[in-house]
């Protein structure tokens, strides 16, 4: 896969993108990531790339052309158009599920605004799709390509030493990852569970599945309404929900006797 950022920031975008796991995968031919400094492709002899709107306003907008010419650079050669991604606190947010759509691509080009943002036209050009990190907004867009590019570029294949490295983690199968624990097994006097010591295999399995959909439930429950689960999923869910209304009850009761004794 070939993934290429165009942005005001290339040494921010290359500090990152050469380092650690991605940076192996790249010297191991197995991911390309490109950084154009948009400032290479303006016109303009003191290498402007923003000028005022129009209709006024405060701030500055980045210009079509130079973000154009430097697509246009990139891509002039290929044999196919990039899937072009804007990332832009007006984009659809960004998940796993996408995350893991764009890798099935063969290449990705990313645009990272500034300023008050991008002339509209240029946007409309070339742009095929928005993306955000959320509902928030940042000085620039480089944060938001690089947290696309990484999530993408370490689903491509040979970048993880193993499938599982990911098939595992949050989001993948639309459940929260199961908490995990390493040596020693007993620190600050908090021991690990001792089953995960205890090399049963299919226990271990049954119990992470279970912290899996406990976290979920806890942390974040809407998404268990799109997760894909199993009849012995809901079995346990439909249990853990008793357990919450037990315990709920249990402390309503005990606050009503704290009441009634004072």
């Amino acid at each position: 896969m070939r993934i290429d950022i165009a942005t005001l920031f290339p040494e921010v975008c290359e500090a990152y993108t050469q380092a650690s796991i991605i940076g192996r995968a790249q010297k191991a031919g197995k991911i390309t990531i490109c950084c154009h400094h948009i400032r290479d492709y303006t016109l303009d002899k003191h290498r402007r790339v923003d000028d005022t709107p129009y209709g006024g306003g405060k701030g500055m907008l980045m210009q079509a052309d130079p973000i154009y010419r430097c697509y246009e650079s990139v891509t002039e050669l290929l044999p196919q158009k990039p899937h072009v991604i804007y990332l832009s606190p007006q984009g659809k947010t960004f998940t796993q599920q996408r995350a893991v759509q764009l890798a099935g691509l063969e290449h990705i080009f990313l645009i990272c605004g500034h300023y008050e943002g991008v002339d509209q036209r240029v946007l409309d050009e070339i742009v095929d799709e928005e993306i955000s990190l959320g509902d928030f907004v940042l000085t620039g867009g480089e944060l938001a390509a690089l947290a696309v590019a990484d999530a993408v570029a370490r689903l491509c294949e040979g970048v993880l030493a193993e499938e599982v490295c990911f098939t595992e983690e949050s989001h993948y199968n639309g459940l929260l990852e199961y908490p995990q624990y390493t040596r020693p097994p007993v620190w600050h006097g908090r021991a690990i569970p001792e089953l995960l010591a205890s090399g049963h295999h299919k226990n271990i399995e049954t119990w992470k599945r279970q912290k899996s959909l406990e976290a979920t439930r806890r942390k974040r429950p809407e998404l268990l309404k799109t997760a894909a689960l199993t009849k012995e999923d809901i079995a346990f869910l439909r249990q853990l929900e008793q357990q919450i209304a037990d315990e709920q009850a249990f402390l309503q009761e005990l606050e009503q006797k704290m009441a009634e004794d004072q």
